[in-house]
C-alpha cells in the first residue's frame, strides 16, 4: 500500500485521510492538537459557505458535501450530524448565493454537525479503514516526507509556518453555548462581509449563539463584552436568551486565504505534497468536496 502523512488533524484533514484510507492507502494523520483545541472543534458545525473563495468552486465543493452529509444525518447519534430546519433573518437571502438556497430549499434545511462528536466519528472511520491519528506537530513539511512519500498538507492556519504561505490570515470568531429554553430551529442573519452576526444553532449539548469574524486577530482568550454583545443580539430573536445560562465560550481562528489551496507539487527531496487549506469559515461545509478534489490532484499528479 502507498504510504501517505496528512498534516493536520482538523476536519479537513481527517476528510481527506478517511477517503485515501478507503481507498486502499496507509494514511497516518499527525494532529498537533486534540479535537477541543482545533478551529474545527470550536466550530458551530452548519453547514453554510461562509467566508471561503472563490465563492464559485466554494459553492461545487459545498454541494458535494451536502449530499454525503445528509446521508451522514441518517445516523445521528453514530455521526453526529443532523438535517435541521431553519430560517433566514428577513431580507438576508438576498446575500445568500441563489444555488445554495436552491439546495436548502424552502422552508431551508441544512446539516449541522455536533463536532466533538463529528470528529470522534471520523477518526473512527479512519481507523476502520486502516488508517492510525498521532498527535504531534510538524516543523516542516520535509520532517513529514522523510516519513512517506505522499504527504497531504491540511495544517489550516498552520500553513503559514509548513507551507511557507503569508497569505494566510486568522480569523477570530466567538460563540457562546447557553442552555437551550426550547429552540429547535437554527436562526442565521447573513450580511456579506459583517464582522459581526447573529446565529442561533441548537446542538444536542446546548444552544450555540454567534457570532464574530475579526480579521487579523489571534488572541483566543473570551472577551466578556463580546459575549454580552452575542447574547444580546440573539435575545433580539428569542427573547428568552437574554435569561439563559451560559454553559460555554468558545473563541477559534478561522484559517482564511484569498482562494482555497488546493493545488499538488514535488518537494525538494522528490516527495508529492498536495495542499488543502485556507477553507475560512467553510471548513466543515466544503470537507467532502476539497477532499475528494485533493484526492483527484493526487490522482492526477501520478499520472503526469
Amino acid at each position: 500500500m502507498d504510504e501517505v502523512i496528512v498534516v493536520g488533524g482538523g476536519v479537513s484533514g481527517l476528510t481527506t485521510a478517511v477517503l485515501l484510507a478507503e481507498r486502499g492507502m496507509d494514511v497516518t494523520v499527525w494532529s498537533r492538537d486534540r479535537d477541543r483545541e482545533t478551529a474545527s472543534g470550536v466550530s458551530g458545525g452548519l453547514c453554510w459557505p461562509y467566508r471561503v473563495e472563490p465563492q464559485q468552486k466554494a459553492l461545487e465543493w459545498a454541494e458535494r458535501s451536502f449530499r454525503h452529509f445528509a446521508w451522514l444525518a441518517e445516523q445521528p447519534e453514530l455521526t453526529g450530524v443532523r438535517l435541521v430546519r431553519g430560517r433566514l433573518e428577513d431580507g438576508a437571502s438576498a446575500s445568500v448565493p441563489e444555488r445554495w438556497l436552491r439546495l436548502i430549499g424552502s422552508p431551508p434545511r441544512t446539516p449541522i454537525a455536533d463536532m466533538l462528536r463529528y470528529l470522534p466519528y471520523l477518526r473512527r472511520r479512519l481507523t476502520a479503514a486502516g488508517g492510525r491519528w498521532e498527535q504531534r506537530s510538524a516543523e516542516s513539511l520535509a520532517e513529514a516526507s522523510a516519513r512517506a512519500p505522499v504527504v497531504f498538507d491540511c495544517a489550516g492556519l498552520g500553513a503559514r509556518e509548513l507551507a511557507g504561505d503569508r497569505g494566510m490570515r486568522a480569523v477570530r470568531g466567538q460563540i457562546v453555548v447557553v442552555e437551550n429554553p426550547g429552540v429547535d430551529e437554527w436562526y442565521l442573519s447573513s450580511e456579506a462581509g459583517a464582522a459581526e452576526t447573529a446565529y442561533v444553532l441548537p446542538q444536542p449539548y446546548g444552544l450555540l449563539l454567534g457570532g464574530t469574524a475579526d480579521e487579523d486577530a489571534e488572541d483566543t482568550a473570551p472577551d466578556p463584552a463580546v459575549t454580552r454583545a452575542i447574547v444580546e443580539r440573539c435575545a433580539r430573536v428569542h427573547p428568552a436568551l437574554a435569561e439563559a445560562r451560559i454553559l460555554e465560550v468558545r473563541v477559534g481562528l478561522r484559517p482564511f486565504r484569498p482562494r482555497v489551496r488546493l493545488e499538488a507539487e514535488r518537494l525538494p527531496d522528490g516527495a508529492l505534497c498536495v495542499h488543502n487549506y485556507g477553507h475560512g469559515g467553510g471548513g466543515v461545509t466544503v470537507s467532502w468536496g476539497c477532499a475528494l478534489e485533493a484526492v483527484r490532484l493526487l490522482d492526477a499528479a501520478r499520472r503526469d
